[in-house]
């Protein structure tokens, strides 16, 4: 019908997502990741950045520092907590109860899961998973 707006597809929705938490590193941080993935599974979403860790971080680490760059990292993520939430809550239409992160300092990888308070609307998508059983015909 005209003038009806279409719900978007999940991998829209993580889409926006990962490219809105990169420009919150780059703007935030002075920090470019090499890649944001995030998994909407109902009310939940679960966020892995790829070379999350700053420079100092590394630096600190590589030189024996490992608890100070996990406090530093502590607090940058704490730093990051609500601009993380307004930039969920703004994709996906729904609020964030709670955060739960961590950071691996010999990958450099940071993961988040968001817990939400709803799943958020999605249209169904034509994609057709390859990890899917199909259906048995009876």
């Amino acid at each position: 019908m005209a003038g009806e707006t279409l719900e978007p597809t999940r991998g829209k929705l993580e889409r926006t997502l990962s490219q809105g938490i990169q420009a919150l590193y780059r703007s935030q941080l002075g920090h470019s990741t090499s890649q944001a993935l995030c998994n909407l599974l109902d009310n939940k979403l679960i966020i892995v950045v790829e070379n999350g860790l700053t420079q100092p971080e590394k630096l600190l680490a590589q030189n024996g520092q490992q608890d100070l760059a996990l406090q530093v990292r502590t607090q940058l993520e704490s730093l990051l907590e609500l601009p993380l939430k307004e930039l969920i809550q703004k994709v996906l239409g729904v609020g964030v109860i709670d955060l739960l992160r961590d950071a691996t300092l010999e990958t450099g990888r940071t993961g988040t899961i968001a817990i939400l308070d709803s799943a958020p609307q999605v249209r169904a998508s034509n994609y057709k998973s390859k990890t899917q059983p199909k259906p048995f015909d009876s």
